[in-house]
């Protein structure tokens, strides 16, 4: 007889990749909840894509990040909690939020897995590097050390890139589409490589790992042998599926983080967290895998991921 299948808590289920780990844990069997937080109760988009993960199977508890008391009785009726709250936010308040769901599943303590709002380049690989992605980065680390502290079993994901971010854009700033003028701007020398991941395949390894022993307390690394692309590597693949030619220019890494002077602290953000990951080598250089880490791809051979390919013939 197979064994029972954990229930799933997800919060921040509404949100751009709460919203996948919520589908991808019914389409993996888990009875799934969401929870339902009175502070969005005005809010139609949320309010609108709940009742869309309903129809999917999905189940609401009611709960406050804001009240304690009623998130240890939400975390009390699961097995695991995935929290996919934003992880880009550096504000002390966010850590706050993801310190009070460690308070909440140590005083519920029943809790067989908790994965924490990470889904980045894994944080204890760069606490070292600019503002204000750095923040975030120690903000991070502070949360991991709470959970550790707290006794809480957990799995880290990181997720890296972002294939919606990255790639139909072609690393270019200041849109999300393909460059409509034919020019791109190549930073460095555009040969240093990133992991690019499909936001589906992140919400499917990550809840691949909330019952399998191998990735407790373990940093789960993933990275799609095919998406481990150069800027321009996905240039030319792009250039293969339309037919057309790009003139590449150059920025310097002086230039690059030249372009925060003024901007708002999203651009900033955005610079001093791409910059390890075009400049310097790029941040795969020296990359490898430490004791605690595993990679999805080799623990998880079944999951037919998503190529930077087939994400940009989207966009074609």
């Amino acid at each position: 007889m197979a064994s029972e299948k954990s229930r799933v808590l997800v919060l921040g289920g509404t949100g751009y990749l709460g919203k996948r780990l919520v589908k991808a844990s019914l389409r993996q069997g888990h009875p799934t909840f969401v929870l339902q937080r009175p502070e969005n109760c005005m809010d139609i988009n949320k309010i609108q894509l709940l009742l869309r993960l309903k129809k999917h199977g999905a189940k609401f508890i009611e709960g406050s990040l804001s009240d304690h008391e009623s998130l240890v009785r939400a975390v009390k009726q699961v097995d695991v909690v995935i929290s996919a709250l934003s992880s880009s936010d550096i504000s002390t308040t966010a850590t706050q939020l993801q310190l009070k769901i460690v308070a909440a599943i140590k005083d519920a303590g029943n809790v067989k897995r908790f994965i924490p709002a990470e889904f980045c380049i894994d944080p204890a690989r760069h606490v070292h590097g600019l503002e204000p992605a750095k923040t975030l980065n120690v903000h991070m680390m502070d949360v991991r050390k709470a959970i550790i502290e707290a006794n809480i079993p957990y799995t880290s994901i990181a997720a890296n890139c972002f294939a919606g971010y990255f790639v139909p854009n072609l690393c270019q700033l200041g849109s999300l589409l393909p460059p409509k003028d034919n020019k791109v701007s190549i930073f460095g020398d555009g040969n240093a490589k990133a992991i690019y991941v499909d936001e589906n395949d992140i919400a499917t390894y990550t809840v691949k790992t909330i019952d399998d022993p191998r990735t407790i307390n373990k940093t789960l690394h993933l990275m799609p042998p095919e998406n481990i692309r150069s800027q321009n590597d996905l240039i030319s693949i792009w250039e293969k599926l339309t037919g057309k030619k790009y003139e590449r220019s150059t920025i310097s890494g002086e230039d690059f983080l030249a372009i925060m002077n003024g901007a708002n602290a999203i651009i900033q953000f955005g610079i001093t967290h791409n910059y390890p990951i075009f400049y310097e080598g790029g941040y795969l250089k020296s990359f490898k895998l430490n004791e605690g880490d595993e990679d999805a791809t080799k623990l998880y051979p079944d999951v037919k991921y998503t190529t930077v390919e087939e994400y940009l013939k989207r966009y074609a």
